[in-house]
């Protein structure tokens, strides 16, 4: 795969004894290169010596090119005294260390609580509603009243439903 690799800045940073550079690669034949091969590129054409940490590297939508940030420095160790352990793993430079149980001893873990079913109290019970006394004397007078009731009942709710009056109809206005 052959990238092409154009330097658009190169920067002499003496206080962190470092180079930084960003750059474009320019790769129509094949997809995204790798951090790898962005890495021996990038070294064989600037004809360094030293360590090459690549800080970032990112595709450009719907072309054919990445441009990118890297950082030389003179030896491994000024490399991994000033970069951050995410970039230095990433790079190659250090080893990412597994957690361990017993690489942090803690104070054992409270055990979890276990939730209860909450035991919801029973509800009163709503009091009931008494039918009102018969009057006996009432229903002794008619003695036929059980039979009777039903029919008159109906008259009269017959009589209060009546239609009302019917308002006449606005008149339309014509045009």
């Amino acid at each position: 795969m052959t990238l092409e690799i154009t330097v658009t800045q190169k920067r002499e940073n003496a206080l962190l004894d470092r180079t930084e550079v960003h750059f474009t690669i320019a790769h129509p034949e094949a997809g995204t290169p790798t951090r790898t091969e962005i890495k021996k590129a990038l070294a064989g054409s600037l004809n360094m010596e030293g360590v090459l940490v690549l800080d970032w590297a990112r595709s450009e939508f719907g072309r054919t090119s990445t441009r990118g940030y890297a950082k030389m420095y003179p030896s491994k160790e000024r490399a991994i005294a000033l970069e951050t352990p995410p970039v230095l793993i990433r790079n190659g430079l250090l080893q990412k260390v597994a957690k361990t149980a017993e690489a942090t001893p803690k104070e054992a873990a409270p055990a979890p609580r276990k939730r209860e079913a909450k035991k919801e109290a029973p509800k009163p019970e709503a009091p009931k509603k008494e039918a009102p006394p018969k009057d006996e004397k009432k229903e002794a007078a008619k003695p036929h009243a059980k039979e009777e009731a039903p029919k008159a009942e109906k008259k009269e709710a017959a009589k209060k439903e009546e239609p009302k009056e019917k308002k006449p109809a606005a008149k339309k206005e014509g045009k």
